[in-house]
C-alpha cells in the first residue's frame, strides 16, 4: 500500500510537544507534510525561534515516521510563528488575559483574573510548604518531596514563592530560563518537576526590595500567566514567617493545604507553630508536620540528635495533625541542593531519600482525604 501526504501528516500531527504537552496538530504547529521518492518532509512552526524542544521534536517525528516502510529519509524544517499565531497558542492554553478585564472573578486580583487552581472542579492539589523561621531546610524539603511525588507518576510543579530567598531552580537542577510565548510563561522542568521562581527574573546578587502590592502581583502572575498544564500536585515554597505572601496565597488559593516544616529543637517548634496558627486564621487546613534535620548518623553508625529531639512530634500533637516523617541531617542533602542534584535522585537509598519517598506515599495514600467533585454542582 502506498502512503500519502495525509498519512505523513496524520503521523506527524500526533507527536506531542514536550514543552506544551499537546500534539502538533492540536497546537497548529504542523504546517505541512509530504512524501516524494521515499523522502518525507515535515514543516513545523515553533512558538519561538529559540524553542527548547526543537531537537526533541525532530527525534520524535523521526520515530513516528520510521514505522512506514516506504520512508527512506526524513527531513524536518522549522519556521517561527508570528505574533498572532503566538497569541493563539497562549489563548488555547491559558486563555486571553484581556477577556476578563474589568470583571471581578471569585478569587482573582483587582484586574478580575481568575486563578485556575481556585476554580470549582479543579483537581490540582495545592500544598503550601511553610516554616516559622528560616534555616530549617524548607526549600530542600519542598524540592525533594516534589521529585518523590513525580516518581510516583504524579504530574508535579513548584511555585518558588520565597521571593527574597529563591533557591528552588538551583536545588532542582534547572539549567535554563523558562520560555515565554506572548506573555505566557512555559515553566522549566527538571527531574520530572516543573517550576517557576523569582530566580528566573532576578540575578542571584540582586535584592528583591518589594512591598505588599508588588509581591501580590508577582504571585498572581506565577499562578495565572504560567502554563502549568493541570498538575496533580502543586507545591508552593513559602517564605519563612507569616507576612504578605502567605496572606496573598490564602486569598488566591483558598482550597490549599499546609505542611509545616520544623526542626527537632523546641525553639524552632514554637516558631513553626505560629505559621500553623496563621493558616488557621485565614481558613487554610494544616495537613501535617515534617521534621527536618532529625538526627545525624556518624561513621560509627550511631544516631546523634544534634538539634535535640521531639519537636516535630510535639508540634504535630499540638496541631492535631500527623507527623508525616523525619528527615535526617545528611551531607548529600546539602550537597545536592548546592549543585542541583537532589539527594533523592543522586542517592535513592540514602536515609533522607527513603524518608521523602515515604512522606510522598503517606500524603497520596493515607493522610490527604480524597476529594470528590460533581462537575454539575456549582454555587451561585
Amino acid at each position: 500500500m502506498t502512503i500519502s501526504d495525509s498519512d505523513i501528516a496524520e503521523a506527524a500531527g500526533r507527536v506531542v510537544d514536550p514543552e506544551l504537552g499537546r500534539d502538533l496538530h492540536t497546537m497548529g504547529m504542523l504546517r505541512g507534510a509530504s512524501i516524494a521518492g521515499g523522502n518525507a518532509h515535515v514543516l513545523i512552526a515553533l512558538p519561538t525561534d529559540d524553542w527548547p524542544a526543537s531537537d526533541a521534536l525532530s527525534t520524535l517525528i523521526d520515530a513516528a515516521l520510521s514505522n512506514f516502510e516506504e520512508v527512506d529519509s526524513i527531513s524536518v524544517e522549522f519556521v517561527t510563528m508570528d505574533e498572532t499565531e503566538q497569541a493563539a497558542v497562549r489563548n488555547q492554553l491559558i486563555g486571553d488575559p484581556s477577556s476578563t478585564a474589568g470583571e471581578q472573578q471569585a478569587h482573582g486580583h483587582a484586574e478580575g483574573r481568575t486563578v485556575p487552581f481556585a476554580e470549582p472542579g479543579n483537581r490540582t492539589r495545592v500544598l503550601l510548604v511553610a516554616s516559622g523561621k528560616g534555616g530549617v531546610g524548607k526549600s530542600s524539603v519542598t524540592a525533594n518531596l516534589a521529585i518523590a511525588l513525580a516518581q510516583l507518576g504524579l504530574r508535579t510543579g513548584i511555585v518558588d514563592a520565597d521571593v527574597w530567598g529563591f533557591s528552588i531552580p538551583r536545588m532542582l537542577g534547572v539549567e535554563r530560563p523558562p520560555t515565554v510565548i506572548d506573555q505566557m510563561v512555559v515553566p522549566v522542568e527538571a527531574n520530572g518537576v516543573r517550576c517557576i521562581s523569582m530566580g528566573f527574573f532576578a540575578r542571584e546578587d540582586q535584592p528583591v526590595i518589594w512591598r505588599g502590592p508588588m509581591l501580590h502581583k508577582a504571585l498572581e502572575q506565577f499562578l495565572t500567566d504560567v502554563h502549568w498544564d493541570d498538575p496533580d500536585y502543586l507545591l508552593i515554597d513559602l517564605p519563612p514567617g507569616t507576612g504578605d505572601i502567605s496572606l496573598s496565597i490564602s486569598q488566591f488559593l483558598p482550597k490549599s493545604e499546609l505542611l509545616v516544616v520544623t526542626t527537632p529543637q523546641p525553639a524552632a517548634q514554637k516558631v513553626a507553630q505560629r505559621a500553623a496558627y496563621m493558616a488557621e486564621k485565614v481558613n487554610l487546613q494544616v495537613r501535617g508536620v515534617i521534621e527536618n534535620m532529625s538526627w545525624f548518623r556518624g561513621d560509627d553508625g550511631k544516631r546523634y540528635d544534634i538539634f535535640g529531639s521531639g519537636g516535630g512530634e510535639t508540634l504535630a500533637e499540638e496541631l492535631g495533625v500527623p507527623l508525616l516523617g523525619q528527615v535526617p541531617l545528611v551531607i548529600g542533602l546539602r550537597e545536592g541542593g548546592d549543585v542541583g542534584l537532589p539527594v533523592i535522585v543522586a542517592d535513592p537509598s540514602n536515609e533522607a531519600s527513603v524518608a521523602f519517598v515515604e512522606i510522598a506515599r503517606l500524603l497520596t495514600e493515607e493522610f490527604l482525604p480524597t476529594r470528590r467533585y460533581n462537575e454539575g454542582l456549582k454555587l451561585v
